[in-house]
């Protein structure tokens, strides 16, 4: 039963590690003496022009958000459909639940003109 927990430390401290060990490198070797041009935002090697802070609308968000909830949708569908066979009645009010879930929220995305790009 002990080992069991063995694998579980280990994963953890790697879990630890992970991004500790890169914060802790990144803090030794940082610039000692920052300049204004070590400060200055690099670009592809050309110089800035302008104000380096771009808004972007709110939209493009939105559009990337809905595309995140239907590729999980796509993620969650894929063994729903392999095991369909096996789920019976239960299974099938269930996907037909969810996707219905889905297809109320990407018609209210529709009529509010989140899809819309211009």
């Amino acid at each position: 039963m002990l080992s069991n927990y063995g694998f579980i430390a280990v994963f953890f401290l790697a879990a630890l590690s992970f991004p500790a060990v890169p914060l802790i490198l990144a803090h030794f070797l940082r610039p000692r003496r920052p300049t204004p041009l070590k400060q200055s935002t690099y670009e592809c090697g050309l110089e800035v022009i302008g104000d380096f802070h771009v808004q972007f609308k709110v939209q493009y968000y939105l559009y990337a958000l809905a595309f995140v909830i239907f590729d999980i949708e796509v993620v969650l569908l894929y063994p729903w459909a392999v095991a369909f066979n096996q789920l019976g009645l239960y299974g099938l009010v269930a996907g037909s639940v969810f996707l219905l879930l889905l297809f109320a929220g990407l018609i209210y995305e529709w009529r509010k003109g989140a899809l819309e790009w211009m």
